[in-house]
Parts: C-alpha cells; structure tokens; sequence
C-alpha cells in the first residue's frame, strides 16, 4: 500500500521490516545453526509484543472509529490492513525457514524432534506412560460452549489445544451431538516432552503428545480433531495516574486487567476445520483478520529453550568473552579510578562490572555518605537492587526512583520497589505522567578536600544479564559540572519541580527536544557559511516529525547525515530534493544494537552525546530522559570510531531504500568488515596494548620512610 505522504514511512510498517532483518539473519546460511534458531525465536517474540501493544492500540482506536492519521497519511484502519498484509507473509517466511532449512538439521546439533508417526514401539509406551502419570495428572480439560458465557479466561500467548468431540444422543444413538473441549497449557514448562533416544536430546511437543494420548482425556466419546491454538491479548493499556492515588496499588489492578482484555490475535494449527475455527473466532468475538492459521509449531519463541540442549561447538558463534576495562582493572578502587580520568566503556565488549562494582563499594564504603539512582528494568535477582538494599541498611542515604510503568516488567519492579523500602531505601514511583526512563547513579562521598560526587550515566539498564547481549555505553566520572547536573536533575525528579539550568546535559520533557534542534540548526548555519558541517547518529528508532523533517532540511542544503538505526525508521532517504544526503543504515548481527550516540561536527569544534532517548516524540516529550556530553578528548575520539565502525561494515550493514527496502551494504565475502567483530578485536587490542604498557613499566618497591 503506497503512503499517502511520501516524506514518511509508517511506524508500524517500518517496525515489522526491521523484524524481517532479524529474520534474515535466521535465513543466513552463514550462520551458525544454533544461532539461527535463535533468530528465529526472536521474530517470534518480537511480534507476540507488537501485537499486544501496537496493534492492540489500533484496534482500540479503529474500534473508536478514529480517523486520524499517522505521519505518513495512514488512518487506523489503514494500518492494520497493511500490518495484516505483511505480518501473514513474514509469518510465512518464518515457517518456511523453520520447517525447510533450521528444523531438518537439528540433528546434526544433537536435537531429535520426534512425532506419533516416527516413535518406535518403546518409545511410544514411555509417551503413553507421562502422559498418564505427568500430563493428565497436571492438565486439565475444560468443556465450552459460545452461549453460557463461561467461556474459560485463557492466560495471554499460553498454549491450548481445542478438541471437537461427538458422542450419540441418548434419545436417538444414531444423531450424535458435537461439543467443545480446550486444554489449556498454562503456566507448565512441559512444552518439550523429552523422550529417550540413542544420542542427544528428543523431545516431543506436548500439543502432538496430547493428541497422541487424547483416548485418556475422553475414553468414553468420539474425538473429531485436536487443533494448537494460542490467544494474544491487547496490552496497550494504561492507568489513570490523576486518579490513582496509590500507584503501585494502580499498577497491581492494570496487570489484573491486561489478563482478561480483548484478543488482538488467534493463532491456530493450519490443519483445524472450518467448524474448530469458526468456533474459536466467535469464541473470542474477533474477525477473520485477527486470525493466523500456523503451518508448524505454535510458539516459536519458546524454541529458545532448546538452546541449552544444542551439542558441537561449530553450532554456535564463537566466545566473545567481556573484557576488563585497562581504565578500571578489577582490584582496584573504583572511586580512585574514576578520579585519574573519565572512564568510557563499550558494553558487552567491555564487561558492566565495574558499575556494578561502583555500585557495591559505595554501600559499603564508610565515606559514601549518599547513592541516587533510577532503575528502569533490572534483572531477577539483582545484585545492584541487593547493593541498594545494602547501602541503606549501613546508613547511607538512599534514594531510587523505580518506574513501575516500564512495560511487561511492572510486576518485577514492583517486587523490586518493596524489598528496597523494607531495606529503608527512600523509594519514588517515577513522576505522574510520565516514565522515569533516564540511567544515572549518583554517589555523594565524603573526602579530604570536600564533597565529591561520582555518577554513571548509561545509555542502556541496570541490568547486568542484558548487559551481556546489548550494545549500550557507560560513562563513569566525577566531573564537577556533570555532578552538579546529575544532583540538579535528580533532586527535580524527586521534588516534583523543573530543574534548574544545567550546565552540560540536557533533560526531557524539558530542553532534550531543544538542544537537539539547536545542534541540527548549528549544522545546517555551518553549512551555509561553507564549512563543514555532519550529522551521525546511532539509535533505535527515528520516529519523531520535527526531528526528521530537520534532517531533511539540513539535507537540503547540503550536510551530510548519517544515521545507524536499529529499528523503526519514519525517514525516507535517498529522495532526490528531500533527503539525497541521508544516508540510514541497520546492523543486526549477534548483539542487539542498543546504544544511542550522536555526533555533531559543529564547524571542527566536534560534539559527542550519549543518550537514553531514541528520537521519538515519546522519548522526547512524555518521558524523563538524559543527552550527557562527552567532555573527555579520549572518550569522544573512541565513540566517534564506534560510530563509524558501524558505516563500514560491509557483512552485516542493510542499507535503508527509498522504497522502504534494505539491500546489503556490501557482498558478503570473508574478507568484509563486520562492525561488531571489528569492536570485539579493537577492545582486545586496546586491553592487550595497556596490558603490555603496564608490563614494560618498571615500579619500585620504596623503603618505609620515604613513602
């Protein structure tokens, strides 16, 4: 479907094509075959989140009969019209890659799927034993029909099967009477059977053994058919925070809600008959575009658990273990450390240790006096909430803002939130309308020439396990100017105020929105005076109107902008007269690109910014957010090489068209650079450099008296 406007790409459109370049990398051949499933696995996941909060918002409003149109010219109707269209080929795309290519070579890797038609004799007494024994004993049937309104509350995107069944009527045994019957999965982890094989791991999936085994569930009636079924549930909801008096209560009652909310999505076994179907789609009061027939296994992501099972190490990418920063070698003081110099990491190159390790040594740090800090998505288990807890417990002053509306992770931050007041932590819920989405750590410390403070500004969470799989930046410093904004900011956050003026960063809802324009215009004044003037940006979404249609302007006369975004992109480049001096492009590769780094020329004078925010108006206008410079010469002369790493990579680059497609930024031959393998073996050579200085430096031991 052509876009009315032609400046803009669709938000939803653009977002399902970055899915389709995850997709790819699961159609690569030239990846290992673990690492494909796992791919694969990701699509999966990815959509079963676009479903429940994109297109369960725009059901919401086209069921309002809204009208209102997108940027790029597409009412609500239109767009799950094209979203309809699109997901039911990538949905197909996905099966053919599963089902042709990544199922039948499994084996090789030591994972043998089998079925009711290929279990031998022993085998097929084992499968009819757990079914007595584990799954009858732990499932349980539910009989249903559309007209009593019982219809069982079904968990969102859990398993299902649906069984049609017939048995005589006793006033006449030749009319027989056709009912319904679901079993629903629920929470159970029994998804894979496993079964006994000759070498490796094989498994079962448990709709086929329930299928094989249904005679136990109904021994006494007619089973028709059995058909896998799976709901997705509209979780684009949210709560009322001028009416909530108690957020965390609020919160507590919006996850109650979004277990029983309308159905955005059926995905059902291809093989089910236009009776089951109809059945189920009245069931759920959707329409037939609200329904996707699965040629293969429902749930794909849920492959990701067979991982583990892999065997051979050729089935995987090769280690890229984390590595010690040589600005922070682990025996060392962390404070002291920060205090020679900025300390810049590149995560997951670098490990995320040392801001856990800032963490932790200021809890128990008698001269810590203070720690501030955000949290937006922890881990389970967390050892920076433990810290946290620590840190108060040993008298220090702790404050954390914990946003309980960071979506699908509400319940953990919940749960997080009360341990952290139990430990005496002084706990905010984020600030009424809008999401705390900011990274900073403050330490206050006192020390011999005064106060100092010490702060972390990151671009990605406080979460040590995600740190391991995304691309996000640390800065660790005690710059006086950056402190002093750091306590600005946060005390506004936490005092309901705006904050003061600051000297270097710059803030949303309040002033990140205009620094950035001021930065795109200073460009575009650069260039009309015949200097040189560019734009870089990494992010992972480039949604905003002004923002884009600045870029284009600044295209217009001339500079040259690049940007690596991730995801969702609503800039058309490549326009001659609009945008012939844009250049977009997407890396998605074995991490998942997460930093956000800008870079402005400036007329020579270069400036380079870490950020939480995407350039969205979300980010940019309902969300607390942070733009930190980087002062540090050393520091801004490292990002700017990440940054243009990630143009020359000529394996994993797509280039974004005009027409909204991606081609591959280069053939990919052994010999192209692979920016994220070129960052691995850059960070090494940096490590493996300071390592080797430190070695050819001769240290003295002193005598006592002249220390």
């Amino acid at each position: 479907m052509p876009d009315p406007d032609p400046r803009f790409f669709n938000r939803e459109l653009s977002w399902l094509e970055f899915n389709q370049r995850v997709l790819d990398e699961a159609r690569d051949v030239s990846n290992p075959l673990i690492e494909r499933l796992k791919f694969l696995a990701i699509t999966a996941s990815n959509l079963d989140e676009f479903f429940m909060v994109r297109v369960g918002g725009l059901q919401t409003l086209a069921e309002g009969g809204s009208h209102q149109t997108d940027p790029s010219g597409l009412t609500p109707e239109q767009q799950l019209t094209a979203i309809g269209q699109r997901v039911r080929q990538l949905v197909d795309d996905q099966y053919a890659c599963f089902l042709r290519e990544i199922a039948p070579q499994l084996s090789t890797a030591g994972i043998t799927r089998l079925t009711a038609a290929t279990l031998t004799e022993s085998q097929d007494r084992f499968v009819q034993q757990v079914c007595m024994e584990e799954i009858f004993a732990a499932l349980a049937p539910l009989t249903v029909t559309q007209h009593d309104g019982q219809f069982p509350l079904l968990l969102n995107r859990s398993m299902n099967v649906c069984v049609r069944l017939q048995r005589p009527l006793a006033e006449n045994p030749d009319d027989f009477e056709t009912r319904y019957a679901i079993i629903p999965f629920g929470r159970t982890n029994m998804r894979f059977v496993s079964l006994p094989v000759a070498s490796g791991y094989g498994f079962m999936l448990l709709e086929e053994v329930i299928e094989h085994c249904i005679h136990q569930f109904f021994p006494m009636e007619k089973v028709v058919e059995c058909a896998a079924f799976r709901i997705t549930r509209n979780a684009d909801m949210a709560i009322r925070e001028d009416q909530a008096s108690d957020l965390l209560v609020q919160m507590q009652q919006l996850l109650t809600e979004r277990r029983a909310s309308d159905c955005v999505r059926l995905e059902l076994a291809s093989s089910a008959s236009p009776e089951l179907t109809e059945f189920l789609r009245a069931s759920f009061e959707i329409g037939e575009r609200d329904i996707f027939r699965i040629p293969g296994p429902l749930e794909l992501s849920a492959f990701m658990q067979l991982l583990e099972q892999a065997t051979g190490a050729e089935h995987r990418f090769a280690a890229w273990p984390a590595m010690n920063s040589p600005l922070v070698d682990p025996p060392e003081d962390v404070f002291a450390a920060i205090a020679k110099r900025d300390i810049l990491l590149y995560h997951p190159y670098e490990s995320f240790d040392p801001v856990v390790r800032f963490i932790e040594q200021a809890a128990l740090d008698p001269d810590v006096i203070a720690i501030k800090q955000t949290l937006y998505r922890t881990s389970r288990n967390s050892p920076i909430v433990a810290a946290l807890a620590r840190a108060a417990q040993n008298g220090k002053h702790v404050t954390v803002i914990v946003e309980l509306k960071a979506r699908f992770d509400e319940a953990r931050n919940i749960e997080g939130a009360r341990a952290l007041e139990h430990a005496g932590v002084q706990v905010f819920y984020g600030v009424k309308g809008l999401k705390t989405h900011a990274k900073i750590c403050i330490v206050i410390r006192r020390e011999p020439q005064g106060i100092q403070r010490y702060v972390h500004f990151g671009t990605g969470n406080y979460n040590e396990q995600t740190t391991r799989l995304y691309s996000d930046v640390s800065l660790l410093t005690c710059d006086e100017s950056l402190g002093h904004d750091a306590i600005s900011f946060f005390n506004a956050v936490t005092g309901y105020s705006q904050p003061l003026a600051f000297r270097l960063i710059a803030a949303a809802p309040f002033g990140l929105r205009e620094r950035l324009v001021e930065m795109i215009e200073a460009e575009i004044q650069f260039k009309k005076q015949r200097q040189r003037a560019e734009i870089t940006a990494k992010l992972n979404s480039l949604v905003d109107p002004e923002l884009i249609e600045l870029l284009y302007k600044a295209s217009q006369v001339g500079v040259k902008v690049r940007l690596n975004v991730r995801g969702t992109c609503c800039l058309r480049p490549g326009v001659p007269g609009l945008s012939e001096n844009i250049e977009v492009i997407s890396i998605v590769d074995r991490y998942l690109e997460h930093a956000r780094i800008f870079y402005f020329n400036h007329g020579g004078d270069q400036r380079v910014f870490i950020s939480s925010a995407d350039w969205m108006p979300r980010n940019l206008d309902r969300r607390v957010e942070l733009l930190t410079p980087i002062e540090d010469v050393s520091s801004r002369d490292r990002l700017i090489a990440i940054l243009n790493s990630y143009f020359k990579d000529r394996a994993k680059g797509r280039v974004l068209q005009p027409d909204g497609s991606f081609k591959i930024a280069g053939k990919r031959t052994s010999n192209k650079l692979r920016a994220q393998e070129w960052l691995y073996d850059e960070t090494r050579r940096l490590v493996e450099l300071a390592e080797h200085s430190k070695n050819t430096v001769f240290e003295p031991y002193q005598a006592p008296g002249l220390e």
